[in-house]
């Protein structure tokens, strides 16, 4: 692993790079160019998904780097189209052939999807248990579950999640969720951490970018990084790889972290789908 980012301890002991990459709307030709310059950068983890379509780029990325596979975390998420058991056992092994490896590191339910699949989601839950008993999947978790949904899976199935993975920026603190997921003993994954990129333009975040020596994207990951949260900003240019690596050396003070918190707008803040509501299924 590359000493530069700091590492998260997930439940289970495992460590992961809390600085990543995310593929999310990277076109699957461009992905494998992508992933390899990232790891040229000096990222260690990337962020991927079965309904992104790319993870046969990634895993073509990963062998192109030349880096052993285990210096590489890879996270994957089970397609919103796969919640029956039988199909999401499938969609598991679909998603190694995809990225040519025998096992993926975190391994998550992308959306709970409350209003399909009779809202069982927790049968689900159990195959992520069965990936996770059987070694293709060293840990698992979930993305976008509201404090109810954790506490059902949890409460039905006596698993906790490694991670939860949801919309976390300035203007979208999320805290209800955020305080549910940390109760669980799980680690806050933040998607969407510039809020695609509606942050970058706040005059308190660019006052304090400015001041730093710093870019405005610095330094909102790095308020992201100080509050132990994961993030993985997408990008496919190598200077803003580079850039947003860099995040990590940026220091905020007590006051800046409270000046950027300060901007949470609460539920009007929110960028992406209500996972209560979200029913999205891939055709």
């Amino acid at each position: 692993m590359t000493t530069r980012v700091p590492l998260v301890t997930l439940s289970g002991s495992a460590t992961i790079p809390q600085l990543g990459y995310g593929v999310f709307q990277i076109p699957p030709d461009e992905t494998a160019a992508a992933v390899a310059e990232a790891l040229a950068t000096g990222y260690r983890h990337i962020d991927t998904a079965q309904m992104y379509r790319n993870e046969r780029g990634v895993g073509e990325g990963v062998r192109a780097s030349g880096l052993p596979r285990e210096d590489v975390w890879i996270t994957s998420k089970l397609s919103n189209a796969a919640h029956r058991p039988d199909d999401a056992r499938r969609a598991i092994d679909a998603t190694l052939t995809e990225l040519g490896t025998d096992h993926v590191d975190l391994y998550l339910i992308h959306w709970p999807l409350p209003t399909r699949f009779d809202g069982d989601f927790v049968s689900t839950w159990r195959v992520l248990g069965e990936a996770l008993a059987d070694g293709r999947a060293r840990t698992i978790g979930v993305s976008n579950f509201t404090p109810a949904h954790l506490d059902r899976i949890v409460e039905e199935t006596g698993i906790a999640p490694a991670v939860n993975q949801i919309e976390v920026h300035p203007y979208f603190a999320n805290d209800e969720t955020r305080a549910a997921t940390q109760r669980h003993g799980a680690v806050v994954e933040a998607w969407s951490p510039i809020a695609q990129g509606a942050v970058l333009g706040d005059p308190v975040i660019t006052a304090i970018a400015e001041r730093l020596g710093a870019t405005a994207s610095q330094v909102v990951l790095a308020w992201h990084l100080g509050r132990g949260d994961i993030v993985f900003p997408k990008t496919t240019h190598a200077d803003r790889m580079a850039e947003n690596l860099a995040a990590v050396d940026v220091r905020l003070s007590g006051e800046d972290v409270a000046a950027i918190s300060a901007l949470d707008k609460g539920e009007a803040g929110r960028t992406g789908p209500n996972p209560d509501a979200f029913d999205y299924i891939p055709g």
